[in-house]
């Protein structure tokens, strides 16, 4: 395995470039694009390949490690102490706990987690 192996590269089309867009999150700002998805992730790994030789060889710390990352589940966000009390409220009203309306919420508003299984 190639040390680029373990950061996450994203392809996904954007609407406003108009294209398929590149990324790899957490390792390097920009990205590559094109119109072809394929050739848009195979230039990708390239380039994140290059972006961490030049950093191992110019003695840059790498960042954590992105692909294969396992997550706890848990998180902890700082609302203020009027969007709690709504959101606290809101759960009342709906019979829930705050957590199970919080979760609700967040699964409703990320497209990607609609699409998958779980």
């Amino acid at each position: 395995m190639k040390a680029s192996d373990k950061y996450l590269k994203i392809v996904e089309w954007s609407e406003e470039d108009q294209c398929y867009v590149g990324t790899c999150p957490g390792l390097m700002c920009g990205g590559v694009h094109g119109d072809d998805e394929a050739s848009v992730y195979k230039e990708l790994c390239q380039v994140v390949e290059e972006w961490v030789r030049i950093c191992e060889e110019d003695g840059v710390p790498l960042p954590a490690e992105t692909a294969g990352k396992n997550y706890s589940g848990k998180f902890v966000v700082r609302v203020g102490k009027d969007l709690h009390k709504s959101l606290a409220i809101e759960a009342l009203r709906k019979g829930e706990s705050l957590n199970a309306y919080c979760v609700q919420r967040l699964q409703e508003s990320t497209p990607d987690y609609k699409t998958k299984k779980h």
